[in-house]
């Protein structure tokens, strides 16, 4: 039967080391649980920066496009399939 967890060996100087184990006795929890919730966290904060990125991205769109207002983007959506009127 196959293992349901890979492992991952990790190499950390030694004071991030011990500042782990404080950290998961102080939670506790095992190391590899304190990992797990990091790299949640670590996610969480890609997800904000893609979101930061993307909504800055379409504010500087929405600007060289003159939009603002939703019927600037629906005037824009009818002329890029070329409806009329």
């Amino acid at each position: 039967m196959a293992r349901a967890t890979k492992t991952l060996t990790v190499s950390l100087p030694p004071q991030l080391y011990e500042e782990v184990e404080r950290i998961a006795e102080q939670e506790q929890k095992t190391k590899s649980e304190l990992f797990r919730d990091m790299l949640l966290v670590y996610e969480d904060f890609l997800d904000n920066r893609r979101w930061r990125h993307l909504r800055r991205t379409g504010t500087e769109s929405a600007k060289k496009l003159g939009i603002k207002t939703e019927t600037d983007i629906e005037r824009l959506v009818h002329e890029a399939r070329g409806v009329k009127g």
